[in-house]
């Protein structure tokens, strides 16, 4: 993942996951999450020439404080090459 991010992995002994000039990655692997499900939907419902987006909000935080998640090959069509700097 760190290869494909244009980043160097660091591990938990650097806070973050993986160091990068403009990104702060935290890769997180699980078996089950409910994100996955929200993208799910997401993409049933896109229509077609359009990138599926969701957007998290936690009741009563500002939106401010929301995730936005798409999925990576979307993420590196829609922005190119990430390299390092």
């Amino acid at each position: 993942m760190a290869k494909r991010l244009g980043a160097e992995n660091v591990g938990t002994l650097g806070g973050e996951d993986l160091k990068h000039s403009i990104f702060s990655y935290e890769i997180k692997n699980r078996v089950r999450s409910t994100i996955h499900s929200f993208m799910e939907q997401c993409i049933k419902n896109c229509p077609t020439g359009k990138i599926p987006v969701v957007i998290v909000h936690k009741h009563k935080d500002s939106h401010n404080k929301d995730l936005v998640c798409m999925s990576l090959k979307d993420w590196e069509q829609w922005n190119g090459s990430i390299e390092s700097c």
